[in-house]
């Protein structure tokens, strides 16, 4: 089949967290035979701080971020059989998500994907008349990047014909172990962009257990962080382009996955991160929520601070090697279980399905 995309970016990552998840699907489902075409606005310097080129499974559109080269974009997009709408895409989403329905009344497929579908219910339900109510049961199809029964039964409650979430997951070929790097040596590092459903966890379980630990190193990634208050022992790098992510993660002796406000109330969200982590051979250090031990074992292939004196009580007994058995036991499990092949294959079912129930209705 063919798809057009309309998404924030896929050839950048620069305060686009979401790139890495739309190259492991597109790039898993363009090797099943279908076409894909990314639509995506020019807008907040991602073109200028592009990590990769155009891809040979993609053919990328950019366009100007103007209500008239936005309209150019959607009818180029009648190429297509399916039309998907993710959210996040920076530029006239709402504008977006409601043009696109309008593919409807040419017989094509629409879908809303949500790569932030705690963050879009929380707002549905908190605000009175929000526009995005009405339209969600209009979709044919909402795909999640993550959720759960928790997200699922949100969505349907509110209209949705179905709802199914695509869980993050790895590509091993462009995440995998490296050679460590000296510059990214230290006890524990975090990536992650400062945002305000967020910063509030980072403080509780990185930058204060750092505070507490100063003969301990820490390594902190990501845009915004530059004025925020932290001790002396924390070593800000900034953003962190993709290239470098595998030796982030390799070299340090633990990495940290903290959730955002919205995610951890939800549960069964696993961040990207957590997947290309485990896919370097990282141990992992993971603030808890509901639904982890349907990824990882807690123990084993993942450790689970509840607290930011947890993180301080884990890291201050874990060893080189216990980090190491732990990181190879979280890369054996992604491996088998959690690869963008294995997403794709799911996402090929449900359209399949999804398409069987549609021509039935018909």
């Amino acid at each position: 089949m063919k798809f057009a995309f309309f998404g924030s970016s896929l050839v950048s990552a620069y305060w686009n967290g979401a790139a890495t998840y739309y190259r492991g699907i597109i790039r898993a489902m363009q090797e099943r035979g279908h076409e894909i075409t990314f639509y995506e606005p020019d807008a907040y310097d991602r073109q200028k701080n592009r990590d990769m080129d155009d891809p040979e499974w993609a053919r990328i559109k950019v366009y100007a971020a103007t209500e008239a080269e936005m309209y150019k974009a959607l009818e180029d997009a009648r190429h297509a059989d399916v039309i998907i709408k993710t959210s996040g895409v920076g530029v006239f989403d709402e504008l977006l998500e409601k043009e696109v329905l309008k593919f409807k009344l040419q017989n094509k497929y629409v879908i809303f994907w949500d790569v932030d579908a705690p963050a879009t219910l929380d707002r549905v339900n908190d605000a009175s008349g929000d526009y995005f109510q009405e339209l969600i049961p209009q979709y044919d199809l909402i795909l999640t990047y993550g959720g759960g029964d928790p997200v699922v039964n949100a969505y349907r409650k509110l209209g949705a014909k179905n709802c199914f979430p695509i869980y993050n997951a790895l590509d091993p070929s462009t995440h995998h172990p490296v050679v460590r790097e000296e510059r990214f040596d230290a006890d524990l590092a975090f990536l992650g962009n400062r945002l305000p459903d967020r910063e509030k966890r980072v403080e509780d379980f990185f930058l204060t257990p750092a505070a507490q630990m100063p003969e301990c190193r820490f390594i902190l990634g990501g845009n915004g962080w530059h004025d925020k208050p932290m001790s002396a022992n924390i070593n800000y790098i900034g953003h962190v382009f993709t290239r470098d992510h595998n030796a982030l993660n390799c070299s340090p002796k633990a990495v940290l996955n903290i959730s955002r406000d919205s995610m951890a109330k939800y549960g069964f969200s696993p961040a990207t991160r957590v997947f290309e982590a485990a896919g370097a051979g990282a141990c992992i250090i993971t603030d808890y929520w509901i639904g982890i031990e349907t990824f990882f074992e807690p123990g084993k292939e993942i450790l689970v601070a509840r607290s930011g004196d947890e993180v301080k009580e884990i890291l201050a007994g874990l060893s080189k090697e216990q980090a190491e058995a732990i990181g190879q036991a979280a890369l054996k499990k992604v491996l088998a279980e959690h690869t963008y092949t294995h997403r794709a294959a799911e996402l090929d079912r449900i359209l399949r399905n999804q398409f069987v129930l549609a021509t039935a209705v018909v």
